[in-house]
């Protein structure tokens, strides 16, 4: 197999504890904001109580709800859905991951460098028993970035496109792909805009009823008036502690998989202007941010144990 503990340093427990460090950052976040909060108001003498307002939630986060769904088709909010439970899975993509990236995309130039591009056809035809593509089961899996790459080698074998054309094509596809990625931060960002001012429709409601029942006891106002500015609170609350900074969340892991296929673009173009297979990797590697970027003697290292294989 190309993945190697031994041979290859493949940071498998880095990555792992990567994911649960984002999952922990998460959670704290949020225990965090309400908990500093809550206490804050305790301390003030406030009563907890107050703010369980269930009724008011409904209102908040029905209508947010309901305006996300006027505002995003399905498909959308399908992703939106699917993307936040990722949050809790780390980053897109590891070092780990760019290391078979890379492993994967130099196993295909150096075919193509001894036997020539028609030798690659059968691999680009049938991924799932080319024995380049099941050397990496992971990324065998990424469906998106197996046809991305299927696609451009189509265009390479073809002979019909030149280089300039074949990279303004990837500006164009990697354009549209980003902008899609971006979708479910940009309905969470306009949740978030929008809570404050579903909270104070949930206050203005309550303040209608409060003055229904003028002429009553005061407490009993007064915890009306109470219940009705709690509504503007969880508005509040809910937009700047939690809805803004999952979409900032959202947004930092749609331009991770941005650099995902920027690095695959370069390698691709580093390759078609003549550089050998080891050059086109450099160039692709760094594209790739800090935080996941192998190191030059970790891709060699990792290279040398996969041919070793």
């Amino acid at each position: 197999m190309g993945l190697s503990i031994k041979d290859g340093p493949v940071d498998l427990e880095s990555a792992k504890q990567r994911r649960e460090s984002q999952a922990v950052n998460l959670i704290i976040g949020l225990v965090v904001v309400f908990g500093c909060v809550v206490s804050g108001f305790i301390i003030e003498g406030g009563h907890v109580g107050v703010l369980w307002q269930p009724v008011e939630l409904l209102i908040l986060l029905g209508a947010a709800f309901g305006a996300m769904i006027i505002a995003n088709p399905f498909s959308v909010l399908k992703k939106v859905i699917s993307s936040i439970p990722a949050l809790m899975g780390g980053p897109a993509h590891t070092k780990d991951d760019y290391l078979q990236l890379f492993g994967m995309m130099g196993d295909i130039f150096n075919k193509i460098r001894r036997q020539g591009l028609v030798a690659i056809e059968a691999d680009i035809g049938n991924p799932g028993s080319s024995e380049i593509f099941v050397k990496y089961p992971k990324l065998l899996k990424d469906h998106h970035t197996i046809e991305f790459i299927q696609d451009y080698l189509r265009l390479v074998v073809s002979g019909s496109m030149n280089t300039f054309q074949l990279e303004n094509l990837m500006d164009v596809e990697l354009s549209t792909h980003h902008h899609e990625a971006e979708a479910p931060a940009q309905a969470v960002s306009r949740v978030a805009d929008a809570l404050p001012g579903f909270g104070i429709v949930a206050a203005v409601l309550g303040i209608v009823i409060t003055m229904g029942a003028l002429g009553g006891e005061a407490s009993e106002i007064g915890h009306k008036v109470a219940v009705a500015l709690v509504g503007t609170f969880m508005g509040i609350l809910f937009a700047y502690g939690v809805f803004g900074p999952l979409s900032t969340s959202l947004e930092r892991r749609a331009r991770e998989e941005a650099d995902w296929f920027t690095a695959i673009k370069t390698c691709f173009m580093a390759s078609l202007q003549g550089y050998a297979p080891q050059i086109a990797l450099e160039f692709g590697r760094k594209t790739v941010p800090s935080s996941c970027r192998p190191t030059f003697d970790e891709l060699s290292n990792f290279l040398r144990g996969t041919k070793r294989d």
